[in-house]
Formats: C-alpha cells, sequence, structure tokens
C-alpha cells in the first residue's frame, strides 16, 4: 500500500466527521435550524454537501481495481514518479502548475492499491454522514 494512501487519508476524514456528527447532530440540529432562519443559505450548504457526498459515494464505488493485474508494481512505480516530481518541482519553478497536476493524478493512482481494504468503510461513512445532513435540515 503507499506510504500516503489518498483513499485511507479520505476514509480517516470521513470516519473522524461522522463520529463528530454522531456525538453531535442533537446539540448541532436546534442551532443550524435556527441560523438557517436567519440565514436561508446554510439549508443550501447542506444540499450542496449532500450532493458532493453523493458524487464521492458514486465516484468511489465506479472504482473497481480488484481485476486489476499488477496493481502493486504499478503503485511502486506511480510512488517513485511522485518522488521524482517532487524533486524535480524545485529545479523547474515554472513547471509547478503542471507538476502539481501530474502530483494530483499520481496521488490518485498511487493510492488505487489500497482502496478495496478502505471501500466499504468509506461507503458506509458516506451514507451516515449523509444521513445526519439530511436531518440537519430544517423541516
Amino acid at each position: 500500500m503507499a506510504e500516503n494512501n489518498l483513499f485511507q487519508e479520505l476514509n480517516n476524514v470521513l470516519q473522524e466527521f461522522k463520529s463528530f456528527l454522531d456525538q453531535n447532530v442533537p446539540t448541532i440540529r436546534p442551532a443550524i435550524q435556527a441560523i438557517a432562519s436567519l440565514i436561508p443559505q446554510v439549508t443550501e450548504l447542506i444540499n450542496k454537501l449532500v450532493d458532493l457526498m453523493g458524487k464521492l459515494k458514486t465516484e468511489i464505488q465506479n472504482l473497481d481495481v480488484s481485476a486489476i493485474p499488477g496493481l502493486n508494481e504499478a503503485t511502486e512505480f506511480i510512488n517513485k514518479v511522485k518522488g521524482f516530481l517532487a524533486a524535480a518541482k524545485n529545479l523547474l519553478p515554472d513547471e509547478a502548475g503542471t507538476i502539481d497536476e501530474v502530483l494530483g493524478v499520481a496521488d490518485v493512482v498511487g493510492s488505487l492499491s489500497g482502496l478495496n481494504e478502505v471501500k466499504q468503510q468509506i461507503l458506509d461513512a458516506i451514507d451516515a454522514i449523509v444521513a445526519h445532513l439530511n436531518s440537519l435540515k430544517p423541516a
């Protein structure tokens, strides 16, 4: 598995967010509803969060890496490319934007080998977070 696995990091963040909501929704709900009566855009914010969670869930569900031969070796290759790009970035400052763009793709591809380990946890956390977010909306 990659040293900095994007999907493990995503899972960690989602689990923390879910735990926070699990513990605090009863306290947050009345505050959010009171705020929404003053600033109606709060409901729009929640709706956009729910929409983004749905898009994230779809993307994660569509990633099926189980049938990719040589995935571990490809991950190792990508991690070596990332190391090269990080070193080259200082030597090629005019290419920093391009290097960052390539590094973003490399982060996703380099993390694929660890996806199956956390995929269901990510999907379950998204579902729980969406349920909590929907419960925060004013009635």
